[in-house]
């Protein structure tokens, strides 16, 4: 503790912070504002300097100020670079109608598209189980025949006969749709 200070209540610390806060207030801006790319950001920085300090049990215990509040600043700088690069801010874009046009799908097409998908899904419902998963290594997890018929324990021809069996349900299935 400075020896000039003895521990206050309440009021004199309240007075302390205000008094510190209008002292340094304008050169902690200024010192952010050479950092920040964003303006608006500054405020906000200032005012985390400020919340450290009001959170310490007895800020009038600080010999230096000056130091301890830019040596403060100086780590919230690197505490806000930590988190932007955790939360990838840098590489985040704002939304913006030009640069994300809208999409040019209707209503009425997303609507077939979903019904599409809900009848490959009951197609392939329909096949022997061992012919489906060999239809979504195949189709949907693009393995090929060679690698998947070691997985199912299969010869490759066997393999072969299996999605051309489940691609020919499927084929035939959606069309019945589309005839719909």
């Amino acid at each position: 503790m400075r020896p000039d200070r003895k521990r206050g209540g309440q009021g004199e610390r309240g007075a302390l912070l205000d008094q510190l806060a209008r002292r340094y207030a304008r050169p902690l801006a200024r010192f952010f504002e050479r950092r920040v790319a964003i303006r608006d950001d500054v405020p906000d920085l200032v005012q985390d300097v400020f919340l450290k300090l009001s959170r310490m049990p007895d800020p009038g215990i600080i010999d230096q100020p000056d130091r301890f509040l830019f040596v403060t600043a100086a780590n919230a700088l690197k505490d806000r670079a930590r988190r932007e690069a955790a939360r990838g801010d840098a590489v985040h874009e704002s939304w913006d109608d030009e640069t994300h046009p809208g999409s040019d799908f209707t209503a009425q097409r997303v609507l077939e598209g979903r019904e599409a998908v809900i009848r490959l899904r009951d197609a392939l419902l329909e096949l022997p189980e061992r012919t489906r998963d060999i239809f979504v290594l195949r189709v949907l997890e693009g393995l090929k025949i060679a690698d998947i018929a070691p997985l199912v324990g299969i010869s490759t021809r066997a393999t072969e006969k299996h999605v051309a069996r489940a691609m020919a349900h499927v084929t035939t299935a959606l069309e019945a749709w589309r005839e719909d």
